[in-house]
C-alpha cells in the first residue's frame, strides 16, 4: 500500500502532530473496518486503537487508485 500525503496533512503533521508517523497510520488503515465519512462520498474513515500507546487513531482518506491512498488528516480521539 502506498500512501500519499495531501499538502494539508503535511502542514498539520509537521506543526502538531509530530507522534503519528506512516507506520500507525497503516496499521490503523490495515485493521479497521472501511467506514464512509457522513460529509464527502468518496472519503473513507479508519477508527482503530494502536497497540503500544493505547489511544485511538482516526484516519480520513480517499482512495486515489489501486494499492494508493491519499491521507486527508489523522488524529488522536482521546
Amino acid at each position: 500500500m502506498k500512501i500519499v500525503h495531501t499538502d494539508y496533512w503535511i502542514k498539520k503533521r509537521f506543526l502538531k502532530r509530530k507522534d503519528i508517523t506512516d507506520d500507525l497510520i497503516e496499521y490503523a488503515l490495515q485493521y479497521s473496518m472501511i467506514i464512509k465519512d457522513r460529509n464527502y462520498e468518496e472519503r473513507f474513515n479508519a477508527i482503530h486503537r494502536i497497540p503500544p500507546n493505547g489511544r485511538t487513531l482516526k484516519v480520513v482518506y480517499e482512495w486515489v487508485e489501486k494499492g494508493k491512498i491519499k491521507i486527508i488528516t489523522a488524529y488522536w480521539l482521546d
